[in-house]
């Protein structure tokens, strides 16, 4: 059985912490007061915008720190972490999950939030949201569909997308657990006690500024791991910034991954919208999801 937070109502509180890379406050604090405005208290640790000379937003004991007392702290209903980038998982093994387990609370994020997010679902069956971060609210993003997305999921809605075709994609109806995230950390945590078990799952894979031969290496490591062999489906979202050597790959990143999941027949969609851009839907990992792709369109929805 999957442990479902519960919803948020107004007057709750949100605790926003940077648990990797470092954050300056300006670009926080839109963030905060969307969330206000939304009708949610907030609170901002002090790894965001700390005085952290180095890549991190604080020592691995100060991030490892901070985490756990939101997670501790019964009176913070949601935890917000202000970006991703690197150092989830040098604390991963440091947190004491219990108190979350007993006061469950929506973890939000994506990319490098990947470790934490596959690591609840993994170890604690504990469900969180795979979605925007502080820096969406930014430029008037508080207003499009994909920061929305993420107000209207705290909120208890259940979650439904569409997206248009794709030539690549593999027709079909799956329904099945929605586990995923960046494909850089799920690949890492391949062979850790964090690592996803994807049988009957539906995966979601997204990525940004990697070469297409990290990204073709990483597929080979999913699929020699077993990562794919079982899959209830398969969602490929966005690829953002890729790179190319100088002398080119000869592929792109969707003919690769299709490649890649020839031998397979569960169905297959490209170019859903979870990414590191602007179109990136609130996606509930651990909760059971419906798959839908036709000629005309995919359709994921939460059942």
């Amino acid at each position: 059985m999957i442990t479902i937070p519960p919803n948020l109502k107004k007057g709750d509180t949100i605790g926003i912490t940077c648990p990797a890379g470092y954050m300056e406050m300006k670009k926080v604090k839109t963030c905060i007061t969307v969330l206000q405005q939304w009708g949610y208290k907030v609170i901002v640790g002090k790894t965001v915008g700390s005085n952290s000379a180095n890549y991190f937003s604080g020592t691995d004991a100060e991030r490892a720190d901070e985490l756990q007392a939101m997670l501790n702290d019964k009176n913070i209903h949601a935890i917000l972490c202000g970006r991703g980038g690197y150092g989830l998982s040098r604390i991963i093994d440091q947190l004491d999950f219990k108190p979350l387990k007993k006061n469950p609370k929506w973890i939000i994020g994506f990319s490098d939030i990947t470790v934490l997010l596959a690591h609840l679902y993994t170890k604690y069956k504990i469900a969180s949201l795979h979605a925007p971060m502080a820096n969406a609210f930014n430029n008037g993003g508080a207003d499009n569909n994909y920061v929305q997305s993420l107000r209207k999921a705290l909120k208890g809605a259940k979650t439904q997308y569409s997206c248009a075709t794709h030539p690549l994609n593999r027709s079909g109806k799956a329904e099945g657990a929605l586990v995923g995230g960046n494909l850089s950390l799920v690949a890492h945590l391949v062979g850790t006690e964090s690592g996803y078990k994807t049988d009957g799952k539906i995966l979601f894979l997204e990525d940004i500024g990697e070469y297409i031969y990290s990204i073709d290496r990483m597929m080979m490591q999913l699929k020699r791991a077993g990562i794919l062999d079982n899959l209830a489906a398969l969602i490929i979202g966005g690829f953002t910034d890729v790179k190319d050597t100088e002398r080119p790959f000869g592929e792109s990143i969707e003919s690769l991954i299709a490649g890649h999941t020839a031998e397979y027949d569960y169905p297959v969609c490209f170019k859903f919208p979870v990414s590191h851009a602007q179109d990136n839907y609130a996606l509930k990992v651990g909760l059971k999801y419906q798959l839908k792709i036709t000629a005309g369109k995919t359709v994921l929805k939460e059942v």
